[in-house]
């Protein structure tokens, strides 16, 4: 039975399970909220996530219609066929799916999903307003933990390197993952321990094959969003954590002067979960964001 967040209505959550072709592949997704919402948000998770990982924010936005999908390898999401799945075909991807599914909505990414968000936009992907996430907003190498992205490099080429069984089995090894979510986690609140510890128990395995999660992690350690932020002329939020070991908050604020119009909303006490650990600061930020029309009405 999974463990309920404790202050997030996760589990009253019922969204509609959906599928759509795009860049020659099947992709998975879920819409949220009602049909005829004003706002409509399409959520982008982060690497090794799927779409479960964002939940904890939907479930503060019940007046918002979301649509999140499962990245390509990941969750209930095929490999988009013959491809290497790097940051050109997420971004492509991404912008093939939001063309088939919700044209004009407004485009939030969480993490590496704020890596392909930003990268699409900046590519021409159509939006009203850009929301990311614990951005990525440096180099990893250059983050707090550069050494911890070290061995995260060298985790994930063992894994590619070794036989395939073997090397499969390592990368989705249950003390790996608890190891790396314990790391990431900043609460002290042991209920909010035990949702994140089993969010990442139960979905960040969910990957379909080593090749595709070398892949994506390359990509995400090979870019951040400095790449793009000049190329972005939509309004874009920023939620940035003041204690994140991936991205220092000192980059965040530098990050956000390279875009045209873009704001930052600073979350003290978390670290890389703010979609875990915080969600009803960061779903009032996007409220606010998206302006007056978006009211709560639970």
């Amino acid at each position: 039975m999974p463990v309920p967040h404790p202050t997030a209505p996760v589990g009253l959550l019922r969204p509609v399970r959906r599928e759509v072709q795009a860049s020659g592949g099947t992709t998975a997704y879920w819409e949220y909220g009602p049909v005829d919402a004003e706002h409509t948000l399409v959520a982008v998770h982060g690497f090794r996530g799927e779409h479960h990982g964002l939940e904890p924010v939907v479930a503060m936005l019940p007046e918002v219609r979301v649509i999140s999908p499962d990245l390509p390898g990941f969750g209930e999401t095929a490999p988009l066929p013959g491809r290497t799945h790097d940051l050109a075909a997420y971004a492509e991807w991404l912008s093939d799916f939001v063309a088939a599914v919700a044209p004009g909505a407004v485009i939030l990414g969480h993490s590496f999903g704020s890596i392909v968000s930003a990268a699409a936009v900046a590519q021409g992907l159509a939006t009203p307003r850009l929301i990311v996430v614990n951005p990525i907003g440096a180099p990893a190498l250059q983050g707090p933990r550069g050494v911890m992205t070290r061995l995260a490099i060298f985790y994930y080429w063992a894994g590619a390197r070794l036989p395939e069984r073997v090397g499969t089995a390592v990368l989705r090894n249950a003390l790996v993952v608890r190891v790396m979510s314990i790391t990431m986690a900043k609460t002290s609140d042991r209920q909010l321990r035990r949702f994140i510890h089993d969010q990442h128990d139960t979905y960040f395995a969910r990957f379909a094959d080593r090749d595709v999660l070398r892949d994506a992690f390359v990509t995400s350690v090979s870019h951040d969003i400095t790449e793009y932020a000049a190329d972005i002329a939509v309004p874009t939020l920023l939620i940035a954590a003041v204690r994140d070991d991936i991205t220092p908050i000192e980059a965040e604020r530098h990050l956000v002067t390279l875009f045209t119009d873009a704001e930052l909303v600073e979350i003290p006490d978390v670290g890389h979960l703010i979609h875990y650990e915080t969600p009803a600061p960061a779903a009032e930020a996007i409220r606010r964001f998206l302006g007056p029309s978006a009211r709560d009405t639970r």
